[in-house]
């Protein structure tokens, strides 16, 4: 905003960027007739949901030219804006206009100047939420619009778990999945169990919209609503991640308690199980599988669904077993303390895994429902883990945006 007159000319000697954005005006009387106001409004928002910039009226945006705005239609061109700004933009926008005298091949022009700055909220424009990328404006994917509704303090008192889907309606819950979260005490009528669940929600227009949490446990292919809403599964040959000794690999999709099943078949079928015969058969497995599902049980309750282009990593290989957990620690939890204390990013989400029934052969485990709500199941991984192999599994944090977890493989018994 403090930029002198020199350094602006330069810039739009440059040409459109990521924080500049060119226009010429056409008049018709007292009226702006071009561009559109929606699409104005459309550059004015993009910019507000993305970062601070600077929008010049009275340049060509291809060729770079000042063609300049006539004196008289200067306060039409300003009110012009704040009328955008106001009426056309939700919720309104706060920007600064300046009208600049400047010098171009000896013939002074007008400009108008308007500063936009990174909004604390998210603003809708006639034809949608937009961001801006590079020199354009481009329409926000669902999941995308989700993460900076969470980023923007406007909602930061509403969980992500629990905001509405953009484009997922209430149509698109399939009613066999949630279903099954119903009791006997459960409202009768369809619509308001699935509120009470928070399955369904009203967003700010007050269209039903499925909540994220709805999208997750009550929609076949909940990837298509948040599209890093899967699990990547890979199992290596040998203990290096090279692409060349990939053994098989998966994508695991599906509402999450299916994504865990499947996900614990993935690394059941692909282990290696030790076997010594005489006198009688002992089998030796190379992981506990009460572990791995308890460990992928926290993956999917826990990570953070928000972060754009981000999903679960499963990699498998033949000296251990590595989970990656889009999302920080939640809270005030430290890797030291993750054995001892509890906390739940994802509050709706592992209500709802708790209520799902058990679906995986993890020998050992003594549940009934998917998610137990006392806090065992880090404590489980280690344990169960440290006594088959030897070593204590690592959690590690890393770019404070990744929560890593290795499980060390048991050694065929004749080794030890």
């Amino acid at each position: 905003m403090n930029e002198n007159i020199s350094d602006l000319l330069k810039q739009i000697a440059l040409g459109e960027d990521s924080v500049l954005e060119l226009k010429t005006l056409e008049f018709s009387g007292n009226k702006v007739v071009s561009p559109h106001r929606n699409s104005m409004a459309d550059e004015l928002a993009a910019m507000a949901n993305t970062v601070s910039g600077v929008i010049v009226l009275g340049v060509d945006d291809k060729t770079k030219e000042i063609h300049g705005l006539p004196s008289e239609k200067l306060e039409i061109a300003e009110e012009w804006i704040r009328s955008i700004c106001n009426d056309s933009i939700e919720p309104p926008l706060d920007c600064i206009m300046r009208k600049i005298v400047i010098s171009d091949k000896g013939e002074e022009k007008n400009i108008l100047r308007i500063d936009v700055t990174r909004s604390l909220f998210v603003h809708k424009s006639p034809n949608g939420y937009f961001r801006r990328i590079g020199s354009s404006k481009r329409e926000m994917k669902p999941d995308v619009l989700a993460r900076l509704f969470q980023q923007r303090s406007q909602v930061r008192l509403i969980r992500f778990d629990e905001q509405t889907v953009p484009g997922a309606s209430s149509d698109d819950l399939n009613s066999k999945l949630w279903s099954r979260f119903r009791t006997v005490l459960s409202p009768k009528e369809d619509q308001e169990f699935l509120e009470k669940m928070k399955l369904v929600a009203r967003d700010e227009d007050g269209n039903l919209r499925a909540t994220v949490s709805g999208v997750l446990m009550a929609t076949e292919a909940p990837e298509t609503f948040i599209s890093n809403a899967f699990i990547q599964a890979v199992y290596y040959r040998g203990v290096e991640r090279n692409g060349a000794k990939q053994l098989d690999a998966k994508d695991i999709t599906g509402p999450l308690d299916i994504q865990i099943r499947d996900a614990c078949k993935f690394v059941e079928s692909n282990m290696r199980v030790f076997a010594i015969k005489a006198p009688n058969r002992i089998e030796t497995p190379q992981f506990s599988m009460n572990a791995v599902f308890e460990a992928i049980v926290n993956a999917v309750a826990h990570r953070d669904y928000s972060i754009y282009g981000s999903k679960i990593r499963l990699q498998l290989f033949a000296d251990r077993l590595e989970i990656y957990s889009p999302g920080s620690i939640p809270n005030t939890m430290t890797i030291e303390s993750i054995s001892q204390r509890q906390s739940a990013r994802n509050e709706l989400i592992s209500s709802l895994l708790a209520r799902c029934p058990m679906n995986v052969n993890a020998f050992g485990s003594r549940r009934s429902y998917i998610m137990d709500k006392r806090g065992e199941g880090v404590p489980i991984i280690i344990v169960e883990s440290e006594q088959l192999s030897k070593k204590r599994p690592v959690y590690e944090l890393i770019d404070d945006s990744e929560l890593k977890l290795t499980i060390f493989a048991a050694q065929p018994p004749w080794e030890d």
